[in-house]
Formats: structure tokens, C-alpha cells, sequence
């Protein structure tokens, strides 16, 4: 087996056997399923429908494509996500098994059993039904990483009501336009939610959102931070004096019988300009892939502690901080807080405390934590994780590395896997059961079909070769539509390629084994005299030198070349940045010795931090806005530190100084 071009000195780790043994799926079944699903398409699908999913009504076809490309998987079953997701399990000796353990960076805690957690789904399904919320109705949820979250969510999918979640760190303004598109007529929020030592302030922005808006009829307000918030007369309600009404005693509510192709949650995503645009997930064929990816990508068990550090705000905390290991009969573990507050060793802590046994986390996070040093690692006892994961955006092989040697101890995988909002789950994996390669996303996971095509739509055979990642395959838990709007749908996904495949808007290539190398986003390629240098490529090789923790690159306009590099470096602790040219010169040069001369960057601009989403993906955007000396005209409401743009410019500012100072001397 050959490593990837870019990987860590041809390092490829061997499967650790012991978990081997017993994981969920060995190669020898990947291999049969694999080909199952390639001989029998609808046939591999259909079994595992039948064997994982309690159906009020069973379906009676597969997969109907007769009105491509809006595929229907199931279209006749009935079912209740919630029903899957919660009240099967209380039926068994489950009941009585942690559904949700949460903590927060304060140290406050709770645990819900699953037979704790229907009893407050019921609850608040019935608070739903009093308000008038019926089956199909859209209910906007912002609030910060609470059972309340979860809790209403599921309750949301008990009645039938399309739950629409806003990451709570969104303005007033971004929320506003999702409550608008969407149409809701309530909104369930908390006063508030703590991060980093702060208090973030919610129902203010709430009151900000709706202010001019007339459909809203209804906020619900969970007291959290206990602040003092105001409460409009008849509008505003708090979830608790609502809940302690909520036929307390024994509240029951009977799950919605819901079609298979029933809207289960719109997702807003921003696109690179106008509104954002709402993906729709329906309830079937997204369930039946939180279950499989949790037993295959995931390994989960039913015994295990599973700690998904994703917001639920975002498609990764839907699937699997909430619908994944509560599907499956596991435990979810939900915290509020930053990775690196109260001090950086909080998470290593909370793995102690709560003996996770399966982390998923952002590969932003794990840099993060490694330009504070591995002392924080060692000063707890994290032998009960047996296996890492990782998603969101490409792992770059100096974190993949240090994530397995000091947090895994070298004995757990590291997973790191391929997927979008659209697609609703992992798509391509570095399964626990193949050689890892640091930086592959991996392989296929059973039932998908991926690959790589030229601008032709031809597939290309040459390893190595860059071009648009594809699904050649429907697949159940894939985005049925956008919001309201069809037309935008077939243009983003299936246009490109007259419908022939999924376009994901992506770039990769694939190795001589099939693996495949994740290299951004399709604008995330910069053309230097007609060469096309992927900023994954570059990035890569700047974080693999000791200096670095993180980098972004991008691309910036030359009237030569069309485009040259521009670099974003963030050094790690202790080195020395009085030592600029220096350290620039080794930099350069090694990305040229590890890439291409052609992919030296032109400049190198040192940085405290870049401009990241609340998920941990960088605003690359933004920064190319910025090295070509625009203005920001890019929407800036999914931005994390807002701080950092003024840091950004004052960095380029002072650059850009140092260069004419020189300039000058000589």
C-alpha cells in the first residue's frame, strides 16, 4: 500500500488489532458489503432499512428515481424519528441507561436517562400542541448547548414539526432572515449561554430578529444564565413555568405516524454570496444513516460514552451529538464551552470524569490544543477512549499525528471522514478496520459510491490527478431540495454535470489504493501561470513544519502569474516572530522542497488567530478579500471572534510597512 504524495514520511498506520476484534465492521465485511451494494443496489438498502428501523408502516419500494434528480427513498413507510431515536429504547433494559450526560465550563451537570428524556420530550411536545405547532409546521430553535436543545428538537420530531435549529452564534440579522425564509411563527430560545468565561446574551437577540416581524407568535424562553431579560405579555413564555403545566404527573403524547419522505429539519447554510439557503432533510433515509455511520464510521456500541464536540447548531451536531448515538441506544455527551476555558486541559479532563470511550471533534480543535503542548494531555487518564474521529475539514498530517501519539496514546485510530450538510453524514472514511494514511479522508463507506471527473465528467483513472468530487449514486440520507426553492437545487448540485452526478462542489484526487485526498473547495485552488495549486497542498506543508500550528492560504490576484500564494501563519507557542524573515525564508523553501517551487508563497503574513466559523472552518473568503487589500464584502455573521478581523488588518498593515520600510533603506 503507498502512502498520499503529502503524507506524514510515508507513515501509514497498521489497524490496532485488539479493536479489530471487536469492532462493528472488519475489513473482511466491508469488503462483502462494499460489493453488495454495488451488485444490488436497492437490495443492500432495503435489508438494512428492514433491520434497523421500527416502521409504524412498512415501505414497499426502495428508491424511486422516476423524477430525478429528487430521489425518494421509502416514499411509503411511516414512522417516528423520535419514536427510533428514544421511546423504542425506553421499551427495553435501555430505560434506565444515560441518553444525555451534559456539563457545562462552569461545572454545572445533568444526566437524563432515556426514560428521563421521553418523560421531558413528552412533556414539551405537549407544550408545542397548546401553543398550536402541528405536524409540518417549522419551529425555529436558537439556543446554546443545553438539554433544552435536544429536548426540543425530539420533541419537534414527536409531533411532526420540521425543526429548524440557528447556531446560537449567529446575529440578530442571520436569524431574522432564517425565521422569514422559513416562515415560523415561534421561536424557542434561553436567556442566555455561557462560552469562554462570558455570558452570551440570546433573548435580546431574539427580540432584535423579530421585532418587525408579525408571524412570530410565540418565544419560548429557557432561564439558563438567569438574567433579566424582557418579556413581552402574551408572546414570551418561560419554558419552565410552561413545562410545570405540561401534565406533570404522567404526561403522555403518542409519536407522529410521519412519511418517509417527510421533511425532518431544514438546515440553513451560507452560500459565498446572497440569502442562505435552507437544505431539507427528510426523516427515513437520514435515520437510517445515523445508524449505520454511527456502527461503521464511529464504532459505536450501546454501552459506549460518545462525546461529539460539534454544535448541535450545525449538520455534524445534529447527526452525531444527538440523532447518531441516541439512535443506536448510546450515550451522548453535550458540553457547553470552548475547548480551551477554564484552561487548556479542560476537555482531557472532562474525557477522565466521564470515561468517553469515542471523541469526534473538528480538526480546527485538535491545532488549537496543540500549540498549548502535550503537558495537558499527560496530567490525565484518557485510556478509556478507544477511538478518535475527526470531520469538518481536512486533517492535516502533523495534527493527525499528534492526535493519535498524545491524546490516543498510539492505540486508538484516528478517523477522519468526508461529508457536507448536504449529504447528512459521512460519505468517504478512514474506517477503524484500513491502513490509515494521515491526511486521506479514506475510502467509500459501504453503499456510496464516490469518485473524481475532469471538467468533462469523465472519471479520471490517473492517480494523483486533481478534479470535482462526485457521488455517482443517490443515497438515502441526501439533501431532497433546498427551501422553497427547486430550481436553486438542481443548479448547486446537479447542473454542473447534467444531472449525471451529486457535484459536491469539491476537489480531490485518489491514490494508487483508492484513497481519497481532500483539497478544498473548488474555489479553494489558486492558478499560478496556469498550474493549479490546491491551498490544502500548501497549508499542509506549512503545518508539518515545527513552527507552524495553523495556516490558511489563498490566492491573490498578479497581473504575471493571474494568481499568486498568500499565506496566513499562526507560529506556535515560543517561537521566536522577531526572527520574521528568517523564519519566512525556511518556510518558503520548504513548501517548496514538499510541494513546488510554483508553490512558494509570494508572502507570509504572521497572524494570531484566523477568521473561523462557530463550526471551526476558516473564512477563507475572507482572507482573500484581505490579501488583495478589498473590502469585506463577505457576510461576516457565522464569524467566531469578531476581534480577529481588526488583528488581521493591523497584521497586513504593519506587513505591508515593514516591506516599504526596506524598501526605502535600500
Amino acid at each position: 500500500m503507498n502512502q498520499g504524495p503529502y503524507s506524514e514520511a510515508g507513515v501509514i498506520i497498521k489497524p490496532n488489532p485488539e479493536f479489530v476484534e471487536k469492532a462493528n465492521l472488519n475489513r473482511e465485511e466491508y469488503e462483502r458489503l462494499t460489493k453488495w451494494a454495488q451488485d444490488d443496489f436497492t437490495g443492500f438498502w432495503d435489508y438494512f432499512a428492514k433491520n434497523e428501523i421500527s416502521w409504524f408502516k412498512p415501505y414497499t419500494k426502495v428508491l424511486n428515481e422516476s423524477n430525478a434528480p429528487f430521489f425518494k427513498f421509502f416514499e411509503d413507510g411511516e414512522l417516528n424519528m423520535c419514536y427510533n431515536c428514544v421511546d423504542r429504547h425506553v421499551t427495553t433494559r435501555k430505560k434506565n441507561r444515560a441518553a444525555i450526560v451534559w456539563e457545562n465550563e462552569r461545572g454545572d451537570s445533568r444526566i437524563l436517562t432515556y426514560r428521563e428524556l421521553q418523560f421531558q420530550i413528552n412533556k414539551f411536545a405537549n407544550v408545542l400542541k397548546t401553543l398550536g405547532i402541528k405536524k409540518g409546521d417549522v419551529v425555529i430553535i436558537y439556543m446554546p448547548m443545553i438539554p433544552e436543545l435536544p429536548i426540543a428538537m425530539l420533541a419537534c420530531a414527536k409531533i411532526g414539526a420540521v425543526h429548524s435549529v440557528v447556531f446560537a452564534g449567529l446575529s440578530a440579522n442571520a436569524l431574522k432572515e432564517r425565521i422569514i425564509d422559513a416562515n415560523a411563527n415561534i421561536v424557542i430560545t434561553a436567556d442566555g449561554g455561557f462560552r469562554g468565561g462570558k455570558t452570551i446574551s440570546l433573548k435580546v437577540h431574539v427580540d432584535d430578529a423579530i421585532r418587525d416581524l408579525k408571524m412570530v407568535k410565540y418565544v419560548v424562553v429557557a432561564r439558563h444564565i438567569h438574567s433579566d431579560v424582557p418579556m413581552k405579555t402574551l408572546r414570551d413564555f418561560w419554558w419552565q413555568d410552561l413545562m410545570s403545566d405540561a401534565d406533570y404527573a404522567n404526561p403522555r403524547c403518542e409519536p407522529e405516524s410521519m412519511n418517509s419522505e417527510d421533511p425532518l429539519f431544514i438546515m440553513y447554510t451560507s452560500g459565498s454570496t446572497g440569502k442562505p439557503k435552507g437544505v431539507v432533510h427528510t426523516t427515513a433515509g437520514y435515520l437510517l444513516w445515523r445508524i449505520l455511520t454511527a456502527r461503521w464510521v464511529f464504532d459505536l456500541k450501546e454501552e459506549d460514552t460518545f462525546w461529539s464536540t460539534a454544535n448541535i447548531g450545525w449538520i455534524s451536531g445534529h447527526s452525531y451529538t444527538l440523532y447518531g448515538p441516541l439512535s443506536i441506544g448510546s450515550t451522548t455527551f453535550i458540553y457547553e464551552g470552548i475547548p480551551t476555558y477554564p484552561s487548556p486541559d479542560q476537555w482531557w479532563y472532562l474525557v477522565e470524569k466521564y470515561r468517553i470511550n469515542v471523541m469526534y471533534t473538528a480538526p480546527t480543535a485538535i491545532r488549537a490544543l496543540m500549540r498549548y503542548g502535550e503537558e495537558h494531555t499527560k496530567k490525565y487518564d484518557l485510556s478509556s477512549l478507544r477511538l478518535l474521529t475527526t470531520g469538518g475539514e481536512r486533517l492535516n498530517e502533523a495534527a493527525w499525528m499528534w492526535y493519535y501519539e498524545h491524546v490516543g496514546s498510539k492505540k486508538c485510530p484516528i478517523i477522519d471522514a468526508y461529508g457536507q450538510t448536504e449529504t447528512a453524514g459521512h460519505m468517504i472514511s478512514s474506517l477503524p478496520v484500513v491502513d490509515q494514511k494521515p491526511g486521506s479522508v479514506g475510502i467509500a463507506v459501504p453503499g456510496i459510491f464516490p469518485d473524481v471527473v475532469d471538467e468533462d465528467g469523465e472519471i479520471i483513472t490517473t492517480p494523483y490527478e486533481k478534479g470535482s468530487l462526485v457521488m455517482k449514486k443517490p443515497w438515502p440520507s441526501m439533501v431532497r431540495t433546498l427551501w422553497k426553492n427547486d430550481d436553486e437545487y438542481i443548479k448547486q448540485y446537479w447542473e454542473k454535470f447534467n444531472n449525471k452526478y451529486y457535484y459536491t462542489s469539491d476537489v480531490a484526487y485518489k491514490d494508487e489504493d483508492g484513497y481519497f485526498w481532500m483539497e478544498g473547495r473548488a474555489d479553494d485552488v489558486i492558478n499560478v501561470s496556469a498550474h493549479r495549486i490546491g491551498c490544502a497542498e500548501v497549508e499542509s506543508a506549512l503545518t508539518s513544519c515545527n513552527m507552524v500550528a495553523e495556516a490558511a492560504v489563498v490566492g491573490k490576484p498578479n497581473e504575471i502569474t493571474g494568481e499568486e500564494v498568500f499565506a496566513f501563519a499562526v507560529l506556535k507557542e515560543g517561537v521566536d516572530k522577531t526572527k520574521h524573515d528568517e523564519i519566512v525564508r525556511k518556510l518558503r523553501d520548504y513548501v517548496r522542497d514538499q510541494v513546488s517551487p510554483i508553490a512558494k508563497p509570494s508572502e507570509i503574513v504572521f497572524v494570531d488567530g484566523l477568521p473561523k466559523t462557530r463550526s471551526g472552518k476558516v473564512m477563507r473568503r475572507v482572507l482573500r478579500d484581505i490579501a488583495a487589500g478589498k473590502e469585506i464584502q463577505q457576510d461576516l455573521s457565522t464569524l467566531d471572534d469578531k476581534t480577529v478581523m481588526d488583528k488581521l488588518k493591523s497584521a497586513i498593515e504593519n506587513r505591508e510597512a515593514d516591506i516599504l520600510k526596506k524598501k526605502n533603506e535600500t
